[in-house]
Formats: C-alpha cells, sequence, structure tokens
C-alpha cells in the first residue's frame, strides 16, 4: 500500500476510534441513569465500534507483514479477514442485540426517568459522530483523487475505510433514529416508542453489517486489481517495444498490493536475448508507475 493510503486509512481508523470511546462511556452513564433501552442499544453499539476498529488496525499493520516460506505472497489478505470479522460483530453485538433489546422492552415496558439526559447525550454524539464521518470522508477524498464517490465505493479495493465509513453511517443514523423516538417517548409519556427506536437502529445495523460482508467477501474469495490500475497495465503493456499483441492479463489483489500476470506475443524475428531484455524492461517500467504492483510475471507465447 502507497504510504499515503495507509496514512489516510490509519487516521480514518483513528477518528473513529476516538469518537466511540468517548460516546460509548457517556451512553453508558445515560443508559442507566434513564432506564432508556434504545440509549443501551447505542452503548453497545459504540462498544462494539470501539473494539473493531482495534482489529480493523490489527488487520492494517498485519498485511504490512513481509512474504515469507509459509505465505510467499504476503499477508495482504489479513485486512480483509478482520474486516469480516468486524462485519460479523456488527451484525450480532450491533444489529441483532438492539433488536433483542428492543422486543424485550417493548414486551416488558419500563418507564423512563430524567430523558433530557439522554437527549442531551444523543445530541452531543450526533456531533462528535458526525466529526468523525467527516474526517472519514475527508481520507476518502485524499485516496480516491478525482475520481468520483460512487465510482470509487464501488471499485475500491481498501476494505478498511469501506467498513469505517458503513460504521460511521450506521451511528450516525443509528443516533439521530434514537433521539427521534427518545423525543417521542418524552411527549406522549409511551416507553413504546422507545422500543421502537431500538428496533429500528438494529434493523440499520444489521442492513450496513451486511453490505460490508457482501464488499469483503469479494475480496476475500479473491478480486481483481482496480479498474484504474489493470488501464494503466494495459496502457503500459501497449505502449512497449517489441510486443506485438497482449492475449490476457490477470491481477489479483492481496491486501494493498497487487499480482500481475500476462500472457504477450512477441514481433516475430526476435532473439531471445531481446526478448528477455524487452520483457524485464517491461516489467521494471510496471513496478516504478505502479508502486502497488507488488508481483509481475510476464510470459511470452505465441498462442493463446
Amino acid at each position: 500500500m502507497a504510504s499515503g493510503s495507509h496514512n489516510s486509512t490509519a487516521r480514518a481508523i483513528l477518528y473513529a476510534f476516538l469518537a466511540n470511546f468517548g460516546i460509548a462511556i457517556a451512553k453508558t452513564w445515560a443508559a442507566w441513569l434513564t432506564g432508556s433501552g434504545s440509549m443501551l442499544a447505542e452503548a453497545i453499539h459504540s462498544y462494539a465500534d470501539t473494539g473493531n476498529q482495534v482489529l480493523l488496525y490489527l488487520g492494517l499493520k498485519q498485511s504490512q507483514k513481509p512474504p515469507d516460506t509459509e505465505h510467499p505472497l504476503g499477508y495482504g489478505k489479513l485486512s480483509y479477514f478482520w474486516s469480516f470479522i468486524v462485519a460479523i460483530l456488527l451484525f450480532t453485538l450491533g444489529g441483532l442485540f438492539s433488536i433483542y433489546e428492543g422486543m424485550h422492552k417493548l414486551n416488558h415496558p419500563e418507564e423512563l426517568s430524567q430523558i433530557w439526559v439522554a437527549i442531551m447525550v444523543l445530541a452531543l454524539a450526533i456531533l462528535l459522530e458526525g466529526g468523525s464521518l467527516l474526517g472519514c470522508l475527508r481520507e476518502i477524498r485524499n485516496v480516491r483523487g478525482d475520481r468520483p464517490f460512487r465510482e470509487w465505493l464501488k471499485h475500491t479495493r481498501n476494505s478498511e475505510l469501506v467498513v469505517v465509513l458503513g460504521e460511521d453511517i450506521g451511528a450516525q443514523l443509528g443516533l439521530i433514529l434514537a433521539l427521534g423516538f427518545l423525543i417521542m417517548a418524552w411527549i406522549t409519556g409511551n416507553p413504546v416508542y422507545d422500543a421502537m427506536g431500538s428496533i429500528c437502529i438494529g434493523v440499520i445495523l444489521l442492513v450496513i453489517s451486511i453490505f460490508i460482508a457482501s464488499r469483503v467477501r469479494s475480496l476475500l474469495v479473491g478480486r481483481s486489481a482496480d479498474p484504474v490500475i489493470q488501464e494503466a497495465i494495459d496502457e503500459i503493456i501497449a505502449g512497449q517495444d517489441g510486443i506485438d499483441s497482449v492475449f490476457n492479463t490477470i491481477t489479483i489483489q492481496f491486501g494493498p498490493d497487487t499480482m500481475l500476470a500476462a500472457k504477450i506475443k512477441m514481433i516475430e524475428g526476435v532473439r531471445i536475448e531481446a526478448a528477455v531484455a524487452s520483457i524485464n524492461a517491461l516489467e521494471r517500467e510496471l513496478k516504478a508507475r505502479i508502486p502497488k504492483l507488488k508481483w509481475c510475471f510476464i510470459e511470452p507465447d505465441v498462442s493463446d
């Protein structure tokens, strides 16, 4: 991974960790004081998100371990593994627990007290979580450059930034829902609204966790490099002297790094020494112009 991309990802994780940890403590206090199911669901969600940031950072660091005999292509996919674990935790600790807590409060409603405390905490949390979301979007902007956001989200192989973005959006939506339902419970005096808020928060977290898991799953199975990288590879190969045509190219993403295998046809009459020199020059140029290209295997042939 290029150092700029690595630093952006690490900063986004740090923003989310600090925001979630502070919010979790405040929500726990408010849930204990008010007896609010929505607030308790939000507190558990924030603690889960705080732990998730630790796991994401662990995956980010482990993915940078150098290759060894047992893992000749390195440990890049560890970042995908930990991102998938985070999606599962978001599904269980976040979504399922929130729904369970909401159903429990719906069947056994309890009188809420000092709701104004929970409202103040939620309002503060919305501001803090908004800051984390803006920080994540800023780091994404640094990574995606001039590419439209939707195109980056569709094609990015950076699982950590996708997870942090999903968590931040889910947290912000959950906070807004919790605040809205608590205000309704306060105005009407009916604690059922609080239980409904917890259930709605759980549903949102389930949807986001399923989206994250589906994206990371494709990376775990094995996904080609970003289309931008593939286009750059094709352009470089096409401009290389001594190459008649390209039969096919295959790219595989290994965390921050990319592997390329290509089968090419050399122009007729090229001596073996010249062909080898041309291929070596092509590999050097590819790695120089595409920093994320760590492995490059070029095979000359006469037919596919």
